[in-house]
């Protein structure tokens, strides 16, 4: 490291072990940094602790970045940059940056001109695309869906239309306990030869990527209520 740098370090998206989706060189760069901005202090102790059980996590200076942040402060946790030090982002789950506060920062970091480096990783996203079998060319991702049933019933129904126009895939998510009533509202409210992928756990031992037709969900939803899931619709054939 001999610029400093703003490093995007991926982290696991479930329980599974550091070995099977972490690259070497990210567990060397988490070892050699002195300095992180992080979505959840604790959690990414934890992540730390795995990557390397003998870090020394009371010398490291950590800068809180979630949605509790004033948006005035965000600019100052780059400091240790302008002395020339390196900097590692962790967030909550998967690749920083990506439906994640930490791209704010990284904003901040490439109007400075500083070094960004964004490393190999764990994307439910990109994970999910590869699983689906569904256009990898043009996708979109839409992150949370409201939360008003009329009008999540009404975005489900524009962006399956999107995805016949554009030969579009689209993808969003759910807060676990909400998962199983946005499937069913995408069974009852999609016609019946659209295509649904519903991905679970990517990355864990108990990952189940499955696409099928609306026609052929209809009764045989998973149990979702407590997983991490991403869903992707994509128009029929």
């Amino acid at each position: 490291m001999d610029k400093a740098a703003l490093y995007l370090i991926p982290v696991l998206l479930g329980d599974t072990s550091v070995e099977r989706v972490i690259p070497e060189f990210n567990k060397r760069i988490v070892s050699e940094l002195k300095f992180f901005i992080v979505e959840n202090i604790r959690s990414a102790r934890r992540f730390m602790k795995k990557c390397d059980p003998g870090i020394d996590i009371d010398s490291l200076t950590f800068y809180e970045l979630n949605k509790h942040t004033n948006k005035k402060d965000i600019e100052g946790y780059l400091a240790p940059m302008k002395s020339g030090n390196s900097m590692g982002v962790i967030s909550e789950a998967g690749c920083p940056a990506i439906a994640d506060p930490g791209a704010e920062v990284v904003a901040i970091a490439q109007k400075k001109g500083y070094k960004v480096v964004p490393l190999v990783g764990p994307s439910s996203l990109l994970m999910a695309i590869m699983a689906s079998g569904f256009n990898g060319q043009s996708f979109a991702f839409h992150g949370y869906l409201p939360i008003d049933s009329s009008k999540r019933v009404s975005k489900i129904k524009y962006l399956e239309m999107q995805s016949y126009k554009d030969d579009q895939t689209q993808l969003f998510i759910e807060t676990p306990y909400r998962n199983q009533k946005l499937a069913e509202d995408i069974i009852e409210n999609c016609k019946p030869h659209t295509q649904l992928c519903i991905a679970m756990n990517i990355s864990c031992d108990d990952e189940c990527i499955v696409t099928k037709s609306v026609k052929s969900w209809k009764g045989n939803l998973p149990d979702m209520q407590k997983t991490p899931t991403v869903f992707l619709i994509y128009r029929g054939k």
